[in-house]
C-alpha cells in the first residue's frame, strides 16, 4: 500500500460501519498508515439510533467526539413496563455516571456517529496520517499469507495487515473459523423512527413522552415480545426496536427490508391503546431476523485479524454491539502501537504474537457480552450457567448490576496491562 512514514504499518480495513471506522482511528492514532476499503457508496448507513454506553462514549471522547455537536442524548433512567397495562415493573434513575465511568452513556441516531467515526478516521486534523476512504470498493477474497485483498474490479491490494470489519456476514470469516457462519435465531426485529412533534401533537401519545429526556422505555409483551424505545438527536426523533418471536425465513440478514405498518401492528396488538396509537404513526418500518453466532475462540489467522460483528456478532438486548466494536478497535490499537514495518520484517512472529494478546483480550469480553445479549438486562439468569465461564466474579442479574458489569470495563488499561505482562 505504501506510506511516507516507512515505520508505519500498511493496514487495510475491511467495512466502514463502527467497527472499521473506530478501527481506523485507533489505527491512526497508533502511527499506521490505514486504508478502509467500503463496498457500499458511503450513503446506506441506516435510519435508526445506538446506545454508546460509558465503556464506548469514554473512547469517543478521548478521540475528540463532542457529544453535543452530534446531537447525542444523554441517557437518564429507564423505566421497564407491562405493554398492555403500562404498569411499572422496573425503573432506575442514572446519577454519576460521569463520575464513576468516566463518561455518560448517550443515545445517538447512527448517522451522527457515523460522520462523527469518518471524520475523526480521516480528516487532515488529528493525531497521525489521516485514513483514506475508498468507497464502492467490494472485497470479494482474502489472501491472508501474503496479506492482500482482491477487489470486485480485480485490483489487489496488499498491506502489512488486513482488519476484517465486513460485518455479520463477513467474507473474511472462513479464513479464521472456516464453515461457521451466524444463524437465525428465533427472533426478529423491527425498526422505525417517530418525531417527537407528531407524538407531542397526539392527545393519545403526547403522555407517553411527558418525562422521555434522556429515558430509555422497554414495554414487555406476554409472547415473548417487548418494545424498546428511546430518544435521539436532541430527544427531537424517538428510535423504536420491535423484538418479536418469530422462526426463522431463512436468507441472509438485511436490515433495508421493509414491511407494512399492519404486520408491526398485528405483532403488539396485545398493548395498551395509547401504544398502539404510537405505533399506528411508524413509517418507513424496517424488519430482520436476529443472527447469533457462539463465541469463537481464534479471531485471526496469519495477516488477518476479525473484528466487530465479523468477530462477535450479538443480539441486541444489552445494546452493547457498537461499543464491542469500539472496543476491539481500542485494543487493537494499544497492541500495534510500537509495532513497526521494520521490526516485523526482523521479527517473522511479533505480529502473530500481539494477535494472539488481542484474541486473549477481547475474546473472553466480547464472548460474554455475545452470551448476556441473548437475554435483556432483566433476564439475567437465563444465561448465566452459559456465561460462567467468561465472567470473573459475580454475574450481573439485573439492569443496575449490568451497568457496573457493562459501563465498568476499561479495555485501555486492560490491554495496556497485558501487554507490559507480556513484556516483562
Amino acid at each position: 500500500m505504501g506510506s511516507l512514514n516507512k515505520q508505519a504499518l500498511d493496514i487495510a480495513v475491511v467495512g466502514a460501519g463502527i467497527a472499521g471506522l473506530s478501527a481506523a482511528i485507533a489505527l491512526r492514532r497508533a502511527g499506521h498508515s490505514v486504508k478502509i476499503f467500503e463496498r457500499s457508496d458511503g450513503n446506506n448507513e441506516l435510519g435508526a439510533a445506538i446506545h454508546l454506553c460509558s465503556n464506548a462514549s469514554r473512547v469517543l471522547l478521548e478521540w475528540g467526539v463532542d457529544p453535543v455537536a452530534r446531537r447525542f442524548v444523554t441517557a437518564k433512567k429507564t423505566y421497564i413496563a407491562n405493554g398492555a397495562t403500562l404498569e411499572k415493573v422496573y425503573e432506575t434513575t442514572y446519577t454519576g455516571l460521569e463520575e464513576k465511568y468516566g463518561a455518560s452513556w448517550y443515545f445517538a441516531h447512527r448517522i451522527d456517529l457515523h460522520d462523527a467515526l469518518k471524520d475523526l478516521a480521516t480528516s487532515s486534523v488529528g493525531a497521525g496520517e489521516p485514513a483514506q476512504l475508498f468507497l464502492n470498493a467490494k472485497v470479494t477474497d482474502f489472501d491472508i499469507e501474503s496479506g492482500s485483498i482482491r477487489l470486485a474490479d480485480s485490483s489487489v491490494v496488499t498491506a502489512d495487515l488486513i482488519v476484517a470489519a465486513d460485518g455479520v456476514h463477513s467474507r473474511a470469516t472462513k479464513k479464521v473459523i472456516g464453515e461457521q457462519y451466524a444463524e437465525p435465531t428465533d427472533q426478529s426485529a423491527f425498526r422505525f423512527l417517530i418525531p417527537t412533534t407528531e407524538l407531542a401533537a397526539d392527545p393519545q401519545t403526547a403522555p407517553l413522552i411527558e418525562d422521555d429526556d434522556g429515558r430509555f422505555k422497554v414495554l414487555l409483551g406476554d409472547r415473548g415480545n417487548r418494545l424498546v424505545w428511546y430518544p435521539c438527536r436532541n430527544n427531537d426523533v424517538h428510535n423504536f426496536v420491535g423484538i418479536i418471536k418469530e422462526e426463522s425465513q431463512g436468507g441472509k440478514e438485511d436490515w433495508n427490508t421493509s414491511v407494512h405498518l399492519q404486520e408491526l401492528l398485528d405483532e403488539y396488538k396485545g398493548f395498551h391503546p395509547s401504544v398502539i396509537s404510537v405505533l399506528q404513526k411508524a413509517s418507513n418500518i424496517k424488519k430482520w431476523p436476529l443472527l447469533y453466532r457462539p463465541p469463537i475462540s481464534t479471531w485471526y489467522s496469519s495477516k488477518l485479524v476479525l473484528i466487530g460483528d465479523a468477530a462477535h456478532p450479538m443480539l441486541p438486548h444489552q445494546g452493547q454491539a457498537g461499543a464491542q466494536a469500539i472496543e476491539d478497535a481500542v485494543a487493537l490499537g494499544v497492541f500495534l502501537a510500537d509495532v513497526t514495518k521494520p521490526s516485523i520484517e526482523s521479527n517473522s512472529e511479533l505480529l502473530g504474537g500481539r494477535l494472539q494478546l488481542f484474541q486473549q483480550v477481547r475474546s473472553r469480553r466480547a464472548g460474554a457480552m455475545q452470551i448476556f445479549s441473548n437475554a435483556g438486562q432483566d433476564q439475567g439468569e437465563k444465561v448465566a450457567e452459559a456465561v460462567r465461564t467468561y465472567v470473573d466474579g459475580p454475574i450481573p442479574k439485573n439492569p443496575a448490576e449490568f451497568i457496573v458489569y457493562n459501563f465498568g470495563y476499561d479495555v485501555k488499561q486492560e490491554s495496556l496491562t497485558v501487554l507490559h505482562e507480556a513484556r516483562s
